[in-house]
């Protein structure tokens, strides 16, 4: 249980489906995307042609059969949820052609613009957050001193080699049989 989310009152419980419910966002028509597009075609032009394709893409599914076969369907009726989203828009359906398979839509109102946000005026001078000074990142000796030790030890490496590359000393073998010689 969670405390009412409606009247912001802590007392009245709520379970957690019907606070979600309320919270949520509501869901949104199929033609929301044909609503959208023709909103913002609004603002360049007073007719618009679309292809029965180019709005299957907008709403994101295929039209109803409905749609490719009865005039009916592209009636500007308020009551069906296809006409109110081109309605809502301000646009009206004129003509319908089935047979090259567009609709003719033609711009009936403009809609109110909604205002943009005042800008906010600045009263006092920008004070930036304070922030502290970096600390010097010295290393403590046991790093320094593992360190040291890495690179002693890679140049040993590199030192041992390329006596071996090279093979400017003399192998194990050849001492073997020079000490041999020599008694």
């Amino acid at each position: 249980m969670t405390p009412d989310v409606v009247t912001g009152d802590p007392m009245a419980m709520l379970c957690l489906h019907c606070a979600r419910r309320i919270v949520s966002p509501k869901t949104s028509s199929p033609y929301m995307g044909l609503e959208s597009h023709l909103k913002f075609r609004a603002a360049f032009t007073d007719r618009v042609t679309l292809k029965f394709a180019r709005i299957d893409g907008l709403i994101g599914t295929n039209l109803p059969m409905a749609a490719y076969r009865d005039p009916l369907w592209w009636s500007n009726n308020s009551t069906s949820a296809h006409a109110k989203a081109w309605l809502e828009a301000g646009w009206e359906v004129q003509d319908v052609n089935f047979k090259d398979g567009t609709v003719t839509f033609n711009k009936v109102r403009k809609l109110a613009r909604k205002p943009k946000k005042k800008s906010l005026e600045i009263t006092q001078p920008f004070t930036p957050v304070p922030v502290r000074p970096l600390r010097s990142k010295i290393p403590s000796k046991t790093k320094a001193a593992k360190l040291y030790a890495r690179i002693k030890n890679l140049e040993r490496q590199r030192n041992s080699l390329q006596q071996i590359r090279g093979l400017k000393g003399r192998l194990h073998y050849q001492n073997r049989r020079d000490k041999n010689k020599q008694q």
